[in-house]
């Protein structure tokens, strides 16, 4: 009994640290007010720049990267259903890639490394048709780019062992999905690094003339009740 007793007493100091722990990581929320999830930029009718505030300290950093509430009034979507992670080395270029049904809309973000985020607008009829947008983010600026179903995505690794989590609105279908070539020069995407590394499958994918010629492109007709569904929260 003895032994027993002393056996529990050597675990207090132990779960006493988990304790603190657990109290200091909670003290984040306790003394601070709501960490904030804010829009930095707004692109081609639909595609956002995300940039989530960090609480960092000696220990190192605490974030709240997706929160439904916060979303929901800055016009973003709630509802995820997949969770993709991917690591690259440098100079690998994936994309540019898109599904539609069901539609498969992204939020990334890049966790180790940096990467350039390319969102090209391929919905037939929109204004910005063709137009693309890229951003460098990385671990340290922590930017997320969300872009809509109707736009294709991809990127490129700047460094070696860059890591690229996102979060999809659908499930993957592998009968449902295309890409457009990533160095289209109908799309002219300034890609910041020559020496690159693609996979046969995307080397080999349609040009955005032969996306807009194909059946499927009617999945992806632009249109202003869908471009002011893309536009909600803009204002905030």
């Amino acid at each position: 009994m003895d032994d027993l007793n002393t056996s529990n007493q050597s675990e207090l100091p132990k779960m006493g640290a988990i304790n603190q722990a657990i109290l200091s990581i909670s003290g984040i929320h306790e003394s601070a007010r709501v960490m904030q999830i804010k829009v930095e930029s707004r692109h081609l009718r639909g595609v956002v720049v995300v940039v989530p505030e960090v609480f960092c300290d000696s220990r190192g950093f605490f974030s709240e990267t997706f929160r439904a509430d916060q979303f929901k009034e800055l016009g973003l979507p709630t509802e995820f259903v997949q969770d993709n992670h991917s690591r690259s080395a440098k100079g690998v270029i994936r994309g540019l890639h898109f599904q539609w049904n069901p539609p498969m809309a992204k939020l990334m973000r890049v966790t180790a490394g940096a990467a350039f985020l390319v969102a090209v607008d391929v919905r037939k009829g929109s204004p910005t048709l063709g137009k693309w947008f890229g951003i460098e983010a990385s671990a340290e600026n922590r930017k997320m780019l969300w872009a809509p179903a109707d736009f294709a995505r991809g990127f490129c690794a700047l460094t070696d062992g860059t890591e690229i989590q996102y979060k999809c609105t659908g499930i993957y279908n592998s009968k449902a999905e295309s890409a457009v070539r990533w160095n289209d020069p109908a799309i002219g995407i300034t890609w910041p690094l020559a020496d690159v590394t693609v996979s046969e499958k995307d080397r080999v994918a349609r040009t955005l003339a032969e996306w807009l010629a194909s059946p499927e492109s009617e999945y992806f007709q632009y249109s202003e009740e869908a471009e002011s569904h893309h536009l909600i929260g803009s204002s905030k």
